[in-house]
C-alpha cells in the first residue's frame, strides 16, 4: 500500500468529549469518526485493526472446533419473552417495532436466537457436542455512552455457544474455550489476566473474565503475585483478618461523639484506630412504601472496609433484590438518623449480618442509636447476640491469601468473558435432545464472548506514550512503514524505497510506503501517532553511506543498517516485537 492511495487524516487535537487515551488517540489517528453518541464509523485504518483482531479470534475458534454462523442483529421479541429477559434485561435492551407493530430488539447478545436454533436443529445425542460462534454487531442502549469504543452503544463482538449432553461434557467444552481464549489474548500481544468472575445478567454458575491490564480500567482485579490466583473484586473472597476473637476486657460505655457521623471522625475523636470501629449499613428487602412486606437488615463492616454489593445480592433472603433503606425506615427501626446506628438495642427487631472480620472483633466501637453517641467496648455475646456471619466486604491490598502470600489489586479492562450456563436458557426455551435411552434431556450450554472493538481500545490504553499509539505487532494497522526523505526529488531514494517495499511485501509483511509530498517532521509525527511498530527511514544522506535507519516504535533511537542487510534485519526485528 502506498500512502498517497490510502486515506490518512490525522488530527492535532482530540474532541472535547474524549476523556481517555484510546478515544483521544483513535480519533486523532483517524481510526474512528463519531456518527452519534456511542456510535462510530470505523475508518480504513481502524477497520484494519479490527479485521486483524477478528482474524486471530476466528483462527483460534476454528482450531477449537467451533463452527461459524451469522445470527441477525434484529431479533424477534417473542424469543426474549420466552427466556424472561424481555422485562429483566432493562433499559439497555433497545426495543423497536416494525410496520406491522410487531416487537423486535437490536441484539445486545444472542442466547435466545442460538437456543432457538439448537432446539430446532439438535435432535440427538449423536450431534453433540456442538459449538457455534459468530462475529457480529451488537447494540446496548447505554444511558451514558462514553470513552469511545470502550463503552459505546454499537460495538463488534464475537460470541460463541456450546451445547453438550451433560454437565461434565459442558465443563470440558468450557475448558476448551478457556484455553482458546488464553491463546487468543497471548497472540494479540496484550498483558492480561484471566480472573474468576460473577455471572451477572447472563446467568449461569461458572465464569471467568479476561482482563487487559491498564491503569484506566474500570474493573479492580484481586490477584496474588506469588500464585496464579486472580478474581474480579466483585467475586474475590475476603478473608477474616483476625485469627480468633479477643476477650471482653472493656465495659460497654455510651460515649459522646458530637458531629461524628463517619467512622473516620469517630476514630479521630476517640483517639482509636479506625480498625476498632464498626460501620453500619441498613438494607431493606420488599417494596418501599409497603411496611408489611418490608424486612430491615443491618450489615456490619469494619470501619476501613467497603460493602461488596455483588456478594450482598447473593445472601439468603436477598434473592429477589434489595435496596438501601429509606431515612423513614431507618428512624422507625433504630430511632435515630444515619451516622449513629448500631446493632445494640434497636427500636424494632432486625436481622444482623456481620462480615467475617467483624464477627471476630472485640471491644469494638459502634453506633449507639442516639444522635451524637457511640458505644465503646462492645462485645458479641455479652452486649448483643451473636450475628449471622458472611463475607460482605471488598478485598483490600495486603489481605492474606489463605493459600499463602498476600493479595494485591490492579485495574483491568474486561475484553472477554466465558460462562457456564447449564440449562438456564435451554429450559426456558425448551431446547431438548434425545439421549441414548430415547428419553428427552435438556441441552447443557456455555457462552463465550470477546469484545472485538473493545480490544482495540484496551490495547491502546495499555500501549501508548505522549506521541501516540504503540500497537502490538499482531493487531497494528501496518507492520512496517517506509518513510522516504525527499522521495519526489531523489530517484535514488525512490528506487531504494520501492525495492524494499516490494521485498517486504514478497515476505508477507503488511507494509505501507509513505510517498506523500510532506515534510519529514509531519510524516514522523503521523506514524508515531498511528503507532506502526517499525519505521524505516531512507534518505540520500544515509544511502550515500550505504545505510537505512530502522526504528521500533518503542525504541528511543534508530539502528543504522547497511542497505544490503536491511531486509534480513527487518525480518528478524519483527520477530522480537
Amino acid at each position: 500500500m502506498h500512502a498517497s492511495k490510502y486515506h490518512i487524516n490525522t488530527l492535532k487535537e482530540a474532541p472535547a468529549e474524549a476523556e481517555i487515551k484510546s478515544h483521544q488517540l483513535m480519533t486523532r489517528a483517524g481510526m474512528i469518526r463519531k456518527a452519534a453518541g456511542g456510535i462510530y464509523t470505523y475508518m480504513p485504518m481502524g477497520l484494519k485493526v479490527l479485521r486483524k483482531i477478528e482474524a486471530i479470534v476466528r483462527d483460534e475458534m476454528n482450531k477449537a472446533q467451533a463452527i461459524e454462523l451469522l445470527m441477525p442483529v434484529v431479533q424477534p421479541a417473542e424469543l426474549w419473552v420466552e427466556s424472561g429477559r424481555w422485562e429483566q434485561y432493562g433499559a439497555e435492551l433497545l426495543r423497536i417495532k416494525d410496520r406491522h407493530n410487531r416487537d423486535f430488539v437490536l441484539q445486545p447478545t444472542s442466547e435466545e436466537v442460538i437456543t432457538d436454533i439448537a432446539r430446532n436443529e439438535i435432535h440427538s445425542w449423536r450431534q453433540l457436542p456442538l459449538n457455534f460462534y459468530h462475529i457480529q454487531t451488537k447494540f446496548r442502549d447505554e444511558r451514558r455512552p462514553r470513552f469511545g469504543l470502550m463503552r459505546g452503544r454499537e460495538f463488534t463482538m464475537k460470541d460463541a455457544y456450546s451445547f453438550d449432553r451433560d454437565e461434565a461434557s459442558a465443563q470440558a467444552s468450557y475448558d476448551t474455550m478457556f484455553d482458546a481464549y488464553m491463546r487468543i489474548f497471548a497472540r494479540l500481544g496484550l498483558e492480561f489476566r484471566a480472573v474468576a468472575a460473577d455471572t451477572g445478567s447472563i446467568g449461569g454458575s461458572r465464569s471467568h473474565e479476561f482482563q487487559v491490564i491498564a491503569d484506566t480500567g474500570e474493573d479492580l482485579i484481586v490477584y496474588n503475585p506469588a500464585s496464579p490466583y486472580a478474581a474480579n473484586l466483585e467475586l474475590a473472597e475476603a478473608p477474616c483478618l483476625l485469627a480468633e476473637r479477643g476477650s471482653a476486657t472493656e465495659p460497654l460505655t455510651k460515649t459522646a461523639t458530637p458531629d461524628a457521623p463517619k467512622c473516620e471522625i469517630v476514630a479521630e475523636q476517640l483517639k482509636r484506630p479506625l480498625t476498632d470501629t464498626v460501620k453500619s449499613i441498613v438494607l431493606a428487602t420488599g417494596f418501599e412504601g409497603k411496611p408489611e412486606e418490608t424486612r430491615i437488615w443491618l450489615l456490619l463492616l469494619r470501619g476501613d472496609h467497603e460493602l461488596n454489593e455483588v456478594k450482598t445480592g447473593k445472601l439468603a433472603g436477598f434473592e429477589n433484590g434489595y435496596r438501601f433503606a429509606t431515612e423513614d425506615e431507618i428512624l422507625a427501626t433504630f430511632g435515630c438518623v444515619p451516622g449513629y446506628l448500631g446493632p445494640i438495642n434497636p427500636v424494632k427487631p432486625i436481622t444482623v449480618i456481620a462480615d467475617r472480620t467483624v464477627a471476630h472483633m472485640s471491644n469494638f466501637i459502634c453506633g449507639a442509636n442516639e444522635l451524637g453517641f457511640h458505644y465503646t467496648g462492645a462485645n458479641w455475646g455479652r452486649d448483643l447476640p451473636e450475628p449471622q456471619v458472611c463475607d460482605l466486604r471488598n478485598v483490600v491490598s495486603g489481605d492474606p491469601d489463605p493459600q499463602g502470600g498476600h493479595l494485591a489489586l490492579q485495574r483491568g479492562i474486561e475484553v472477554g468473558h466465558v460462562f457456564f450456563l447449564g440449562d438456564k436458557y435451554s429450559k426456558a426455551l425448551g431446547a431438548t435432545f434425545l439421549e441414548k435411552d430415547g428419553k428427552p434431556a435438556m441441552l447443557q450450554m456455555g457462552c463465550y464472548g470477546i469484545g472485538i472493538s473493545r480490544i482495540a481500545a484496551a490495547a491502546i490504553e495499555q500501549n501508548h506514550d505522549d506521541r501516540g499509539i504503540i500497537w502490538p505487532l499482531a493487531i497494528a494497522p501496518f507492520d512496517v512503514v517506509i518513510c522516504p526523505m525527499g522521495l519526489q526529488k531523489s530517484e535514488t531514494v525512490r528506487n531504494a524505497s520501492e525495492l524494499l517495499y516490494q521485498q517486504l511485501r514478497a515476505e508477507g509483511i503488511d507494509v505501507i510506503l509513505d510517498d506523500r509530498d510532506t515534510r519529514p517532521g509531519i510524516m514522523f509525527a503521523d506514524w508515531e501517532l498511528i503507532g506502526v511498530p517499525l519505521r524505516i527511514t531512507i534518505g540520500d544522506r544515509g544511502l550515500n553511506e550505504n545505510i537505512v535507519e530502522i526504528q521500533a516504535r518503542r525504541d528511543e533511537s534508530a539502528a543504522k543498517v547497511p542497505v544490503e542487510q536491511a531486509l534480513d534485519f527487518i525480518l528478524e526485528r519483527i520477530k522480537t516485537l
